[in-house]
């Protein structure tokens, strides 16, 4: 499939199967069944998996751009995570399984080991863990496939009403089992979900910015548009620059994941992303509050539907703190006459 034809496709099933209460019934446990069928149907939850193995085939770059909507959409099944499985799969040649996926470890401190066949150790927040049928797993320098009914799960729930499990794989035994290819470690798959959720948090930046400015347009005071106050657009216009930094930081980034580059320059465009990203995040989310008033907090409205995403997506595989401190010190250790020319990319290959 061709770009514009898989980010069409994306966007007419979102738009159709993705309304605002789509996500509030998902939140409240009701399982957006036709909208996950849509999406693994059409071949956009297996796109990053090669057609040899039965998944879309469709280029990286194609993807992120699936990310992107899928963030404006606040998306309520696990197609980022589903991707991102296929995706470590794919590194290793295994075929993935049908239906919902999620992926682990997700954070530096789980610890999950593989040992005479068998599992042991615990991955903390996996997203989407209990809609899941299988877990796609890095471990041991081994990329592996897991039933999730195999595994104990204590459930848990992130700010966004979505499912963040611990899954405790004491003893489980992989369905199918490959050794990682070389440079394919839990840093790699860290870089690589920081990119995800660097454009999911770009697409949910960029739809609140066209929700807040209808709002600004639609909302009347003193007989006007609020739109038409300078301060409002001062604020409208910090948002649109928070927005559109994500936005850039966030394709650089699924460049990088793109080209398979994660030497130095990849791994500082993706450390930026991210915390750009985390920071726009914050940002936006607080002008966007501000411009809708009251009126955003309540629950009917659908602007909590990407904030609260934003907030959880911020610290998810390394938060800005994280990757400013890893991208820190990749320019440090250049040195101090390499500064400039790292920042802009004319350094020497």
């Amino acid at each position: 499939m061709s770009d514009r034809i898989v980010l069409d496709t994306t966007e007419r099933i979102l738009a159709d199967l993705c309304p605002p209460e789509a996500v509030n019934d998902a939140e409240n446990g009701v399982w957006p069944a036709a909208l996950w069928e849509a999406l693994e149907e059409s071949g956009l939850t297996l796109a990053w998996v090669g057609e040899e193995l039965g998944g879309g085939g469709a280029d990286v770059g194609d993807g992120f751009d699936i990310l992107k909507a899928a963030g404006g959409w606040a998306v309520p099944v696990p197609l980022a995570e589903t991707l991102l499985a296929g995706w470590l799969l794919e590194q290793a040649g295994l075929a993935p399984a049908g239906g919902p996926l999620t992926v682990a470890p997700v954070g530096p401190a789980d610890t999950v080991g593989l040992e005479s066949g068998a599992l042991s150790g615990t991955a903390r927040q996996v997203p989407f863990a209990r809609s899941a049928g299988h877990v796609a797993l890095l471990a041991s320098g081994r990329v592996l496939l897991v039933e999730r009914d195999a595994c104990a799960l204590v459930p848990g729930t992130s700010l966004a009403g979505e499912a963040r499990d611990d899954i405790a794989f004491d003893g489980v035994r992989p369905l199918r089992s490959a050794p990682a290819p070389e440079g394919l470690d839990r840093d790699r798959l860290m870089l690589v979900g920081a990119a995800v959720r660097a454009a999911q948090m770009a697409g949910a930046l960029s739809r609140l910015l066209d929700q807040s400015v209808q709002y600004a347009q639609e909302r009347e005071q003193f007989g006007r548009p609020i739109g038409r106050f300078q301060a409002v657009q001062h604020a409208l216009a910090e948002l649109a620059g928070e927005a559109a930094a994500a936005e850039a930081a966030a394709d650089a980034a699924g460049e990088t994941v793109a080209a398979g580059d994660f030497g130095a320059s990849g791994i500082a465009a993706i450390a930026a992303a991210k915390a750009r990203a985390g920071e726009a995040a914050s940002k936006g989310a607080a002008i966007a509050h501000q411009v809708h008033g009251a009126m955003g907090f309540t629950y009917e409205h659908s602007l909590h539907h990407r904030t609260r995403r934003l907030w959880c997506w911020r610290d998810e595989f390394g938060n800005e703190r994280v990757w400013s401190v890893r991208l820190g010190r990749l320019i440090a250790a250049e040195g101090a006459d390499m500064l400039w020319p790292f920042v802009t990319g004319s350094r020497a290959a």
